[in-house]
Parts: C-alpha cells; structure tokens; sequence
C-alpha cells in the first residue's frame, strides 16, 4: 500500500516554491506528505537546483520525512501523484515584460494577467496546460490539479472545457490577501475573518466581511475610504477609493479593480514607472536574482522574508490549506476557481468562478448567491465573456477570434488599437505560439 502523498509541482524552479515547501513543513502533522517532486523546462534547471537545495535544508532542519525530488522529465514527475500543482510562466519573465511594454507603447494598460497582456499570457499558456492534463489522465487519473498559474481562472476554465479531466481547482492569493488586509486594519487574528466572496479570478467582490460571524462589512468600508488603509498587493499601485463611489458600491473591491474603476490613473502610473524604474515584470526579475542569491546561501534552511515583496504572498499557505482541507474533508470555506454550477444566476454553470465554497474530499462546492449585485454584474460578464472568446482563440489558434477577444476587454479602446497591438506581440511571442503559426 502507498505510503504518504506525493505532490508533483510544475514550475518547480519558481521563487515561490519555498513558501509551497513551508506550507507542507507546517501542516506535516496532518498532511503525511512523502513526496515532492518539482519539475521544470531545461532553461529552468540552474533555477530548480538551487530552490530544490533550499527545499531539501528546509525539510532537514524541520525534521520532516519528506523526499525532495528534482527533474526535467515531466511524465515521471506525474505518474502516480496525488496532487499536481502548477505555478509556471511560459516566456519566463522576459514574455512577462513584453505583455507590459507593448501595450503601452499604443497607450493601453500592460499588465501580465488584465488587458492584452492577460490574453497573451492566456494564448501561450493554456495549449501547454491542456497537454498537462492529457498527461495526467494518462498517468495520475485520481489527482487534483491545483493550479496557480495566471490566468487562473481562464486556466481553470480551459481545464473545465477541453480537457480531459474534471479535478481542477484554481488558486489565487488576492481572496487570503484580502482577508489578511483587513484583519491588518481591524487588529485581529487572521482566523477570526471570513470574506464572502463572488466574481472571477481578479475581478471578485467580497460581498459581505465578517469577524467572528458577525458582519462588519460597513465598517470595513468606512476604513478604506481612507486612502492610507488600502488592501493592495505588492504588484498592484493602489490608488485610494473616493469614498462616495466605496459606499454607493457597498462591495469590497479587490485590489486589480483598480485597473477597471480607475483605468486612466493607473495607465498613467504604469507609464511613468516603466519610464523612470522599469515595468513590473523588470523589477521583479531584479527581485528574483536578489532571491535566487539568498536561495544559494548552504546556511539557509527557511524561506526568507524578503520573498514577501513578490505579488504571491501568501501563495504557499493558500495551496496547503487548500490541499489540507481537501485531503482531511474538513468542510472549511475557502474561495477558489472552480465549476460555477448556480453559484453565480447571470454566470452560465459549466463557467468557471471564483467564488466562497466549502472545500470537501470532493473538491469545492461552491456556496450558492443567486446573482451579483446590479452595479457589478455587467462588468463581470463583459469579463467572463472575454475570457470565453480568450480560451477560444488559445485553443483553436484563430486570428479573428483572438482581434474579438482583444476588442471586447474593457481596457482596449478599439478594434484598430487592438488590431495593432494583436498583429505586434503576436510576432513577439512567436516562439511560445505554436497554433497560431
């Protein structure tokens, strides 16, 4: 009989993979995890040797029986998991900068998971997490596929519609991102939050905030009318909210609303900072060689707090949570990506949502909220409707699909801009677009 869980992670070379690792150290007591194998692509193997090292001291020094492995063969990796999760960038960070920099070249927010960049990010991934998943079924067809990969909810959606396996679940750190933004701001143990969550991936609502069982939704909104106690994220500029539109929303934004609700600060932000320091994805690869220098370092064996200066804080304890509570049945509420199935009324039910659900040995069942309120409710079904047409155009390779999926997002001003930003990074990342060439 099989002796412990084996966790694979794909994009195992991640700066993010010490958080993963600090998670499973954490819940060990519970979570018998006995395996862990990252797998990378060859350009990530000097990557993947230093994180694995760090991984393996970390595991020692916790005096936790847990098998570090390390390899470049993905099939072998795969077979026989328990649970696959998946944090990889197709392009690494130089595709990243691209997403960014072109658009603002034609005067249009470049962001890596919003606007153009978003959909680029979706054509260059989702072919590869489509193959992922034929492999799984193949080789690990009773494993959950927890993915953190951006887009996550076009990710997840994509799994949902043209893959052969069902068990997916996505994953982001901008709901427990939330949660622990507001506990910051009323000074109480993280525990004692619970938001009630509804949208999809980096456009969701929280709809109600309590503490304790109690909402103080009312007066959690009347603290973030203040500019100085906005929940951001390190990725993400925050702007401060103009009290009167918080209160008539009467919903907690997230922070990536930010790009919707206040586009032309934040396009003229974005310019400036690619201007003087370098765009997001620039000064992240500096983070990320400053990380990897810590990572070589044979005396550490912890994950460093510098890593917190990433955008995906918090990554690590939502992914073990996630598999903890899935593994042990708990029934604890968590908001995931996950099959909509009447959570959301104006949502179609085969959609993916990010939405609060009860997490079961079962997977997530998400907790029903008839529909969105009217304020919120268009906004998120142009999103939805962008990112159909997205997985279309990833999936079938179609220009014109692709020139639709671009015009319709709310952040391209139109067609002809999108046609002239589609026809430039569609060259830029040739490489990484097999379908469309």
């Amino acid at each position: 009989m099989k002796q412990g869980l084996k966790i694979t992670t794909i994009g195992g070379g991640s700066s993010y993979t010490p958080e993963l690792i600090e998670g499973f150290i954490k819940y060990h007591h519970e979570l018998p995890v006995r395996e862990i194998w990252l797998v990378d692509v060859l350009e990530g193997k000097k990557k993947l040797e230093i994180v694995g090292n760090l991984a393996r001291r970390m595991v020692k020094q916790a005096g936790v029986p847990i098998e570090i492995h390390l390899t470049l063969n993905r099939r072998e990796a795969l077979k026989d998991a328990d649970f696959v999760t998946t944090q990889f960038r197709v392009g690494r960070l130089e595709a990243r900068a691209k997403d960014e920099k072109i658009p603002l070249a034609h005067g249009v927010l470049g962001q890596e998971t919003n606007g153009p960049g978003g959909l680029f990010k979706a054509l260059r991934t989702i072919p590869v997490i489509l193959e992922i998943c034929r492999e799984m079924k193949e080789l690990c067809p009773k494993a959950w596929l927890i993915n953190f990969t951006n887009p996550a909810g076009m990710i997840t959606e994509a799994v949902l519609r043209y893959s052969p396996i069902k068990q997916v679940v996505g994953l982001c750190n901008v709901p427990i991102g939330m949660e622990m933004g507001v506990a910051r701001l009323l000074d109480v143990d993280h525990e004692r939050v619970r938001i009630h969550f509804a949208g999809l991936n980096h456009m969701v609502y929280g709809l109600d905030v309590f503490v304790d069982g109690i909402s103080v939704k009312d007066q959690v909104i009347d603290l973030i009318t203040n500019p100085k106690n906005t929940i951001t994220m390190k990725n993400i500029h925050a702007m401060g909210w103009e009290p009167e539109f918080l209160r008539a929303l009467n919903l907690l934004p997230c922070p990536y609303h930010n790009y919707y609700y206040k586009s032309g600060e934040m396009l003229a932000k974005e310019l400036k900072n690619a201007k003087d320091g370098g765009t997001r994805a620039e000064i992240v690869k500096q983070l990320e060689e400053e990380l990897f220098e810590l990572y070589k370092d044979p005396d550490l064996a912890i994950k460093p707090p510098q890593l917190e200066q990433r955008g995906g804080a918090y990554y690590s304890e939502a992914a073990v949570r996630l598999i903890h509570s899935m593994y042990t049945d708990k029934r604890d509420i968590q908001a995931v990506n996950t099959r909509n199935n009447g959570a959301i009324a104006s949502i179609p039910n085969e959609s993916a949502v990010e939405v609060s659900c009860v997490i079961t040995k079962e997977g997530p069942s998400p907790i029903v909220i008839g529909d969105l309120p009217v304020p919120v409710r268009g906004l998120v079904q142009q999103i939805k409707s962008f990112e159909r047409v997205s997985i279309e155009a990833a999936v079938m390779g179609d220009y014109d699909t692709a020139l639709l999926a671009m015009t319709i997002n709310p952040l391209v001003p139109s067609d002809r801009v999108a046609k002239e930003i589609l026809d430039e990074m569609l060259v830029a990342h040739k490489d990484y677009l097999p379908q469309f060439h």
